[in-house]
């Protein structure tokens, strides 16, 4: 997956829990879910951020990227197992959106992105 689908898909994914981060808040007894789904918008903008820049922040965005698949494999796992009559939802959610998305940051930590650097044509072209 070339370098900018994946900073899009991890702004795009770390953007759309700020929304449902504010709604939990709001639940009785959500901290802890709060400061899970905190700690993996975090992630995803940090990495996407970092990916931005480029090659000389890659092992950066790799590191951020490993925790980022941690926390949503972690997210996914508690869910399954606390989700009681809402368990089809856990299941879509883990299913559709945490666990490849964990997948997804898996790979840039093991493997990395293609990230284009300059050459000194394009050097002095800019």
């Amino acid at each position: 997956m070339p370098n900018r689908m994946v900073t899009a898909v991890l702004a795009g994914a770390g953007l759309a829990l700020l929304p449902w981060i504010l709604v939990l808040a709001q639940a009785p007894g959500s901290a802890g879910w709060v400061a899970l789904d905190v700690m993996e918008a975090g992630c995803l903008l940090g990495g996407a951020a970092l990916l931005r820049r480029g090659a000389a922040a890659l092992g950066a965005a790799r590191a951020v990227a490993a925790l980022a698949a941690g926390l949503l494999l972690l997210d996914a796992a508690v869910d399954l197992t606390t989700a009681g009559s809402a368990w089809p939802v856990a299941v879509a959610m883990a299913l559709g959106a945490e666990l490849p998305l964990a997948a997804l940051c898996g790979r840039l930590a093991l493997r990395g992105v293609q990230v284009p650097r300059a050459t000194p044509e394009l050097a002095l072209a800019a």
